[in-house]
């Protein structure tokens, strides 16, 4: 889930010095996009005997300009093969991180990377997720840090010291990681640059004897070749994947590599062991970060001596709702947009309804897909991937039942909550499938949504609490650059065609339309009128012009005007089954619940429990409803066993709402007391 990428240079035909410092800049550069919360470099050096680690809280562009960065260019760049500095260093060799903040705050410099544990220096791409069960196999005491890389590197060096050889320390400890792992790492004993993958999301470009770099995904490594397609050199590389369950071993003596795999037999004869360990030695950086902390534990949420104060805040109208007047065919209530009921107490949306789970079959999808499948062994499809039940199982059907092989897209825009992160490494690990994950600027998108929070607050309006989410739009124009970026042209999505939430738009004016054609679509008179609305609403509240603006005004573009060409949604071709969908994810991928709800959906968006609160305390109801409703129009659930789900759903969760207004920073109690005190609908 971060970006990690390495170099490794001998002086020869023009690959020198300035080279290596361009080549590593861009490299840098490029990996940004998967993560902005913290980076870092490490450079191990046959000149000095050292591996010289630098990081720090800051986005990796940042860091390069710092003094710090500068200096180390210098000591291990631009003098490396300075002879009159003295003995020339061999090779050039760096690796680099550029970190989406998962496991562990960026605020202590031990949780940031590159990693650093028993003489090894290493970076990590991905999620371990059983990272608690393989420290206890581990010695006790051998735990340092929260982040998970730790126990990576710990289970190597405990092989490697139990005289397993490098490849197979490697192999044995990718075989008990569960979650996904890409990585880099130095070993201060020997002279060995170590990169393994346990779901493909590595690729490597290699000169033998002369050039190696590594990269999180192809793209990446593909820029760098095209900026220097006119070398010799590098014009006729190939940037190859590193496959599932495999990895290199280099040789920074010579440049030669050693590849294995997992499932082999592991036994690769080890290099000879230097004289002298190389020392590590850690700079400390003196920029201050950008932010708070970028994670928020709901340990120290249930922990917090003021929980059980706020969670009593939290309102619960039930027996008030529960009065409510409700369609006698599904459970809409009478506070909702545009409802009306006939003589038989059925509502409009029943009437209209047109069934919308029945899809065409699945064998159509294989024949629309079979153009696109390609019988090479790379990657055919896109399947925008947010670590939620739909979009898992729509993965899950391409890969293992259609036999696609997908690539998985996820779009952070710093609400995706760090349980689904967790899910979408368990599947992606499981799947073997390569994860490409574009990271927002998560620090200046959360400061979009505390002052449109902040502004909303000034003025309550339930027509524009959209503006919340406005922000995670971008998924759509991400999803089409990725298209560009791989040549993939096919994208299959795992929309859910129940999860029609009109009402959101329909408290800014704008009316239900039956014949939508997909459940997000507006039809361009629907978009004038939320326009007229938010327009209305910006100038009768004029905190709402703030930096946020332009950011929101992207969504829309993103969403309603992109084009979608290739583009498939599962569903259509696949009925929709909650206990189907439910049993694969929990069966095949042993999903995380959430703490605070028994309900599987919505519970990787941190956004969710706080809208749906706004929504239920002032108008009785929330998307919940409108879910459950679907499902009894296509004969999948009883009105009964309906009006119990939402009566349990709509309980308020505390601990979601709390990690949400903490991560954005926005007053919990103030903003709980302002919620409670708009005039209710019922």
């Amino acid at each position: 889930m971060c970006g990690i990428f390495g170099l490794v240079v001998q002086e020869d035909d023009g690959l020198g010095s300035d080279f290596a410092l361009e080549s590593l800049k861009t490299l840098a550069i490029i990996s940004e996009s998967r993560g902005k919360d913290s980076s870092g470099f490490a450079f191990s050096s046959d000149k000095t005997a050292t591996i010289s680690v630098l990081r720090a809280p800051l986005q990796i562009s940042a860091l390069m300009r710092l003094p710090e960065f500068t200096s180390q260019v210098r000591t291990h760049l631009e003098d490396a093969w300075d002879g009159s500095a003295g003995t020339p260093q061999k090779v050039i060799t760096v690796i680099g991180h550029s970190r989406l903040v998962t496991n562990g705050t960026q605020l202590n410099d031990l949780n940031n990377q590159p990693v650093v544990k028993e003489g090894l220096v290493g970076v990590h791409n991905g999620i371990i997720v059983n990272v608690d069960a393989l420290w206890d196999v581990l010695p006790p005491g051998s735990r340092q840090y929260d982040i998970d890389t730790e126990v990576l590197l710990a289970l190597f060096r405990h092989y490697d010291r139990s005289g397993e050889s490098t490849t197979s320390s490697i192999s044995k400890a990718l075989a008990q990681v569960t979650g996904t792992v890409s990585t880099g790492f130095f070993v201060d004993d020997r002279p060995e640059l170590v990169v393994a993958t346990n779901n493909g999301s590595l690729y490597v470009m290699q000169d033998e004897e002369r050039l190696f770099c590594f990269a999180s995904e192809k793209h990446t490594l593909e820029q760098l070749k095209a900026r220097y397609g006119s070398h010799p050199r590098i014009s006729s590389l190939e940037v190859r994947q590193v496959r599932p369950d495999t990895g290199y071993v280099l040789n920074l003596d010579d440049l030669s590599s050693t590849a294995f795999s997992s499932h082999g037999p592991g036994a690769a004869p080890r290099h000879v062991r230097r004289l002298a360990p190389y020392a590590v030695t850690t700079e400390a950086v003196t920029a201050k970060p950008r932010d708070k902390s970028l994670l928020v534990d709901f340990r120290d949420i249930a922990a917090d001596p003021r929980a059980p104060f706020q969670r009593s805040l939290l309102e619960n109208n039930a027996d008030r709702v529960a009065r409510l007047r409700r369609c006698t065919a599904c459970v809409l209530p009478e506070t909702f947009p545009f409802i009306s009921y006939d003589s038989a107490g059925v509502c409009n949306y029943c009437r209209a309804y047109r069934p919308k789970n029945q899809p065409r079959p699945l064998d159509d999808l294989r024949r629309l897909v079979e153009p696109y499948r390609r019988t090479d062994g790379s990657y055919d499809c896109i399947v925008p991937f947010s670590g939620g039940r739909d979009s898992t199982f729509t993965l899950h059907m391409m890969k293992a039942v259609l036999g696609m092989n997908p690539i998985a897209f996820t779009y952070d825009w710093g609400m995706v909550t760090d349980l689904a992160r967790r899910n979408i490494a368990r599947v992606c690990g499981k799947l073997k499938v390569e994860n490409i994950i574009v990271a927002a600027d998560i620090v200046k998108k959360r400061h979009n949504i505390q002052k449109n929070i902040l502004a909303w607050l000034k003025r309550p309006s339930l027509g524009m609490i959209p503006l919340f989410m406005s922000g995670d739009k971008y998924f759509f124009h991400y999803a089409n650059q990725l298209k560009k970026q791989t040549g993939i042209r096919l994208n299959v999505w795992g929309i859910n065609p129940l999860e029609n939430t009109d009402f959101k738009t329909g408290f800014a004016g704008v009316p239900p339309a039956a014949d939508k054609k997909r459940i997000y679509s507006l039809s361009a008179l629907g978009q004038l009128t939320f326009l007229a609305f938010v327009g209305k609403n910006v100038l009768l509240n004029p905190s709402y012009f703030n930096s946020s603006n332009l950011d929101s005004a992207g969504s829309i573009i993103s969403r309603y005007l992109y084009p979608q060409e290739d583009y498939y949604c599962f569903f259509d071709y696949y009925r929709w089954n909650e206990k189907e969908i439910e049993e694969l994810i929990f069966d095949e991928y042993d999903w995380e619940r959430a703490i605070d709800t028994r309900s599987t959906w919505r519970i990787g968006d941190g956004t969710a429990s706080f809208y749906n609160y706004i929504y239920y305390t002032v108008a009785g109801f929330t998307e919940n409803d409108t879910f459950r409703s679907n499902q009894i129009r296509e004969g999948l659930l009883t009105r009964e066993a309906a009006l119990l789900k939402v009566a349990e759903e709509n309980e308020p969760r505390y601990e979601n709402m709390k990690w949400y207004l903490e991560i954005v920073g926005v007053d919990f109690e103030r903003t709980i007391g302002i919620i409670n005190s708009i005039p209710k609908r019922y």
